[in-house]
C-alpha cells in the first residue's frame, strides 16, 4: 500500500486547512473512478495537521511514524519558515520519501525553491486539486507496475528523471462544482474554525493581493452551496468562515446565500463573510438588518481613504457609499463589522494614514484592524518595490519596513497605534472610558498615538498586562495627561470593568466600594419578591441574585447601577447596566 501524506502546518490549533481537505476529497473521488472503487489501487491519502506552535521535532516525529511514500506540504507565509527547517531533516530520516510543496508561498518562485532545496522533487503551482490528483494517479500507476513519469502534468515545476528542473505550464482554473464537499464528519472540527468557499478568483486588481492574479471569478452552484450550508446547520457548527475573496461581487449569488442562511437559521451557527461594503445594495442591506444578532459577521477592507493610494493600488472603492452601508448595518445592531486598514501602501505618509485611521474610526466598526503591508510573491506590489522605495523583511511574512513615504520610525509609531487600538478599542472593554478620551483629542489617531507614547515612555511597550492592569494604566495616563478628568475616568473604568465581568476581586484602581450595605440588602430583598429590574431570574432568592449580579454606586451621578450578566449583548458579550436611582 502506497501512502500519501498531505501536511498542513496551521497558525493556530483552532484553524483547519481547507486546501488539504479539498485536495484529498478530489483525489479520492478521481482515484475511485479510475480504479472502479477498488481501494484506489493500493493508494491511501492521509492528512496531517500541525501548528507553528509545536516543536519542529514533534512534527517531524509524526511524519516519520506515518512513513509516507509521497509527502506534500501546504505552504503559506505563516508556516514556510518551519517547513524550510523541516525539509533537510526529513530527507535524512526518510530518504526514500518523495517530497512536494504547494500553496501560494511557493507557486511564484518555484524554480528558485527547487534550486534552494534539493530534497524537494516538485512544486504544485496555483490551484491544486487536479494537479494533486494527477500526482496521486501517478503513484497508483507505479503501484500497479505501470509507467509513472511526470511528463505532461500541468501546474507543476519538477525535477525530471535526470535531475533537471522542468517548469510546466500553469493549469487552467477549474470548475468549482467538480470539487467534492470536504466535510462529512464534523467530529474532527468540533473545536476548530470551519472554512468554506463558494467562489474562487476575484474581479478586482488590488496590487497587494494574490487574488488579483486569477481574475477569472468562478462560482459554486447555488444548489450545492445551499445543500452544504444545510449540512453545517444540521451539525450545529459554531462558525463557518467563507473564504471567498469578495463574497458579494455577484449580487445574485450573495443574496441567495444570505436569504437561505436567514430562512434556515438554527440559532447557533455564525457565518463570516469578506465583503466590499460599497457594493451592498438596498435589498441586501435590508436583508442583513433583518437577521438574528450574531447570525453573520462582515469583514470589510477599506485599506486607505487616500484617493492617490487607492488609485495606485488599483483598488475600486466608492468610499462615501461604503460609509453609508457600514452605518446602515451598524444601526441594525445585529452584525459584527470588522474594518481593515493597511499601513505601508504607496502615497500614504504618516499624516495621510492618520486621516485614513480617523475616517474609518468614525464609522464605529466593532473592530478596526490596523494591518501592515505584506509584499507577497507574485503580486504587483512586489514588482513595484523599487518604484515605491519599498523595503520589507526578507523573511515571511515579508512585512513592510519603510517606503518613500514612511520611515522605519513611522512604521514603529504605527505599530504602537496598532497595539493601543487592539488593547483599548478592539477589546470592546473600554467604551465608556474611550468616549471621554475622544472628547479630549482632535482625532482618534492622535489619541492612540499619545497612548502608545505613554506606554513606551513608561517602559510598558513590550510587556503583557493583565486585564485589571490595563484599566489602571489608562487611569494613570489620564492622571498624567488630563488630571482634571481623573475621578470621572475612574468611575467610567469601574463601569466598563463590571459591564463585562462579575469579578469577585475588586480591582485596585476602583478603590473601596461605595455601595450602602443596608440599601443593597433592602434592594435585593425587594427584587427577589417583585423582579422589577431583572428578567429571567425568577425563582432566585436574594442571596442568589446578589451572587449572579453586581451592584455599584457612582457618586458623581448619584446613581446605582445593577449589572445583569444573564442578559448579555449577543454581539459584544457585555452585560446589561441598569440604572437605579438611589431613592428607589
Amino acid at each position: 500500500m502506497k501512502k500519501i501524506l498531505l501536511a498542513a502546518i496551521n497558525a493556530k490549533y483552532i484553524h483547519s486547512n481547507l486546501a488539504v481537505y479539498s485536495l484529498k476529497a478530489y483525489a479520492d473521488e478521481r482515484l475511485a473512478g479510475d480504479c472502479g472503487g477498488s481501494a484506489f489501487a493500493g493508494v491511501e491519502i492521509q492528512i496531517g495537521e500541525y501548528t507553528i506552535n509545536q516543536q519542529p521535532e514533534a512534527v517531524m516525529e509524526d511524519i516519520y511514524r506515518r512513513k509516507p511514500d509521497l509527502l506534500c506540504f501546504s505552504c503559506y507565509i505563516w508556516n514556510i519558515q518551519m517547513i524550510r527547517m523541516l525539509l533537510p531533516e526529513i530527507r535524512k530520516v526518510l530518504p526514500e520519501t518523495e517530497i512536494w510543496l504547494g500553496g501560494p508561498e511557493v507557486s511564484y518562485d518555484s524554480v528558485q525553491m527547487l534550486a534552494q532545496f534539493p530534497q524537494v522533487r516538485g512544486i504544485m503551482k496555483g490551484e491544486g486539486e487536479e494537479t494533486f490528483a494527477a500526482l496521486a494517479a501517478r503513484i497508483a500507476a507505479s503501484e500497479r507496475g505501470e509507467a509513472a513519469d511526470l511528463e505532461g502534468i500541468e501546474g507543476i515545476t519538477c525535477r525530471n528523471s535526470r535531475g533537471q528542473v522542468e517548469d510546466h505550464p500553469w493549469r487552467e482554473p477549474m470548475d468549482m462544482d467538480k470539487i467534492p464537499f470536504v466535510y462529512q464528519d464534523m467530529t474532527d472540527f468540533r473545536h476548530k474554525i470551519v472554512y468554506y468557499e463558494s467562489s474562487r478568483g476575484c474581479p478586482f486588481s488590488c496590487s497587494y493581493c494574490l487574488s488579483s492574479v486569477d481574475k477569472r471569478l468562478r462560482l459554486r452552484s447555488l444548489d450545492l452551496v445551499k445543500k452544504e450550508i444545510r449540512f453545517f446547520l444540521d451539525a450545529g457548527t459554531q462558525q463557518v468562515k467563507f473564504v471567498d475573496r469578495t463574497f458579494n461581487c455577484r449580487h445574485d449569488h450573495a443574496l441567495e446565500i444570505w436569504k437561505y442562511i436567514h430562512e434556515h437559521d438554527n440559532g447557533i451557527t455564525n457565518f463570516h463573510f469578506e465583503v466590499s461594503a460599497d457594493l451592498l445594495n438596498e435589498e441586501e442591506l435590508s436583508l442583513i438588518r433583518s437577521m438574528r444578532p450574531g447570525l453573520i459577521q462582515l469583514e470589510i477592507g477599506v485599506q486607505s481613504v487616500n484617493p492617490d493610494t487607492i488609485r495606485e493600488i488599483r483598488r475600486t472603492m466608492d468610499l462615501e457609499r461604503l460609509e453609508r452601508a457600514v452605518q446602515k448595518v451598524r444601526e441594525g445592531r445585529n452584525v459584527h463589522q470588522h474594518l481593515d486598514l493597511i499601513a505601508g501602501l504607496p502615497w500614504e505618509d504618516l499624516d495621510s494614514f492618520g486621516r485614513s485611521f480617523d475616517r474609518v474610526y468614525a464609522m464605529r466598526p466593532d473592530q478596526l484592524q490596523l494591518g501592515f503591508l505584506k509584499v507577497l510573491k507574485g503580486s504587483r506590489m512586489e514588482e513595484r518595490k523599487e518604484a515605491y522605495g519599498l523595503l520589507c523583511r526578507d523573511t515571511p511574512p515579508y512585512e513592510v519596513l519603510s517606503t518613500r513615504w514612511l520611515s522605519y520610525g513611522d512604521i514603529l509609531t504605527l505599530k504602537g497605534v496598532e497595539d493601543m487600538t487592539e488593547t483599548y478599542y478592539n477589546s470592546g472593554q473600554f467604551k465608556a472610558a474611550l468616549a471621554l478620551l475622544e472628547r479630549r483629542e482632535d482625532s482618534a489617531f492622535a489619541l492612540y498615538k499619545k497612548l502608545a507614547d505613554f506606554y513606551r515612555g513608561h517602559g510598558m511597550g513590550q510587556v503583557q498586562h493583565a486585564r485589571a492592569a490595563r484599566y489602571r494604566i489608562l487611569l494613570d495616563f489620564v492622571r498624567e495627561t488630563y488630571p482634571q478628568d481623573e475621578e470621572e475616568m475612574r468611575e467610567r473604568l469601574i463601569y466598563d470593568y463590571y459591564l463585562r465581568e462579575n469579578a469577585k476581586n475588586r480591582p485596585d484602581f476602583a478603590g473601596e466600594s461605595l455601595v450602602d450595605g443596608q440599601w443593597a440588602r433592602s434592594f435585593y430583598e425587594e427584587e427577589a419578591r417583585e423582579h422589577r429590574y431583572l428578567e429571567g431570574y425568577e425563582g432566585a432568592d436574594k442571596n442568589q441574585l446578589r451572587r449572579m449580579t453586581h451592584l455599584e454606586y457612582f457618586s458623581r451621578k448619584d446613581v446605582y447601577v445593577l449589572f445583569d450578566y444573564r442578559n448579555r449583548d449577543p454581539l459584544t458579550n457585555d452585560g446589561k447596566g441598569i440604572r437605579i436611582a438611589k431613592g428607589k
